[in-house]
């Protein structure tokens, strides 16, 4: 089964995440089945199609009455393989089998322990104290993984679940019933295996740790969401934040000329035409320029460069304006999101699906730039 995601719902003011995948549903009256999407949220709620609701109970009955099925009618059930133990193939997968994937992925979004998760705590339980108790709670705990994802579970598609299948089986007995009888040297080598993967493990994460050093580590400052904010009235003599943002009217002078705020001189320069430049930097508001700049011809360069002029711009209006990197910087670290219903979603934050907050990545590298230069050099 393909798992899609992420997507989420809204309940009470909450987002809950969730994943989807098709099935196949049977028509109410008529003997035909069509594919629908089956939603899987972290709360455990199980959606049909658009509307219809249920729970992993619901969806077992649905299951168990034949209104869903997970394939369409009339494919061919695999042929069954001569060797359980020489096959490279997932066990089929079977209703029961299914159900305990869903209950996974319930787990998985709710940040709990999915059967993986468990089966390698167990696996790391007995490397530690390799009991006959642990592990037979190792074996309870492989047997519980979804039939049909236990190849998996190790990650390793070379030996699959080989290793884990000889170390649950009892001495004496033959992995799946037809392959190599287990012996107290091959629970030793599997035992080895295991212990290789975690050094393995181990080393990896070492060298991640050097290699990603400069990570930023401990829990993010609440991000700075610079609000688009009209003012009938005309603006605040304290604007706050606000004044972060590029069309708070604070003078500066880029390459030469003068523009009232960051919008007006953005829009201005984006023009082809002098004239176009001219009356957009002279408007009376920054919505008015942005009004004019939308509607004047652009140079054929823009796009290859605005991010380039509008780094350059921002530059110009914290450098010309002490009290206003002083606030730029008492951001701190946090992220900052740029919203609004004016600028295009390639400057702002818009919604979970879409914005790229370019203007937010470029005022945090801005922030990163003051602090530097203000810092004493060594």
């Amino acid at each position: 089964m393909t798992w899609h995601g992420p997507t989420f719902r809204i309940s009470d003011g909450e987002t809950i995440d969730g994943v989807w995948c098709l099935v196949e549903s049977k028509h109410d009256w008529l003997d035909e089945h069509h594919t629908e999407h089956l939603f899987v949220y972290a709360d455990g709620r199980i959606t049909r199609g658009r509307y219809e609701a249920t729970d992993l109970a619901g969806l077992g009955r649905l299951l168990a009455s034949g209104k869903l099925a997970l394939d369409p009618p009339g494919v061919r059930e695999r042929p069954a393989e001569p060797s359980k133990w020489r096959s490279r193939s997932p066990e089929p997968r079977s209703d029961e089998s299914f159900l305990l994937e869903v209950a996974d992925e319930i787990a998985r979004l709710a940040g709990r322990p999915t059967a993986a998760d468990r089966c390698w705590d167990a696996i790391r339980a007995y490397l530690a104290e390799p009991t006959q108790e642990r592990r037979v709670r190792l074996r309870d705990a492989y047997l519980a993984v979804p039939a049909h994802r236990r190849v998996y579970v190790l990650g390793d598609m070379d030996s699959q679940d080989r290793p884990l299948r000889i170390l649950v089986t009892d001495p004496g007995e033959a992995v799946d019933g037809d392959g190599p009888v287990v012996t107290h040297e091959l629970h030793r080598e599997a035992l080895a295996y295991f212990t290789d993967l975690e050094e393995g493990v181990e080393r990896a994460e070492e060298r991640r740790a050097v290699l990603h050093a400069d990570d930023p580590s401990g829990a993010p400052q609440p991000p700075v969401v610079l609000h688009q904010t009209v003012y009938p009235q005309g603006p605040p003599a304290e604007p706050g934040d606000f004044a972060l943002r590029n069309d708070h009217e604070a003078p500066f002078t880029y390459a030469g000329q003068t523009y009232p705020t960051v919008v007006h001189a953005y829009w201005a320069l984006s023009a082809a035409a002098p004239a176009d430049h001219d009356r957009i930097r002279s408007a009376a508001t920054a919505d008015e320029a942005r009004e004019e700049g939308g509607r004047a011809a652009r140079r054929a360069d823009w796009s290859g460069v605005r991010l380039a002029v509008m780094a350059g711009l921002l530059r110009a209006k914290f450098d010309q304006h002490p009290d206003l990197a002083d606030l730029l910087l008492a951001t701190g670290e946090a992220g900052i999101r740029y919203t609004g219903f004016s600028d295009a979603p390639f400057w702002r934050e818009e919604d979970p699906r879409g914005g790229r907050n370019w203007m937010g990545r470029l005022l945090e590298l801005v922030r990163s730039e003051l602090r530097a230069a203000r810092r004493p050099q060594r």
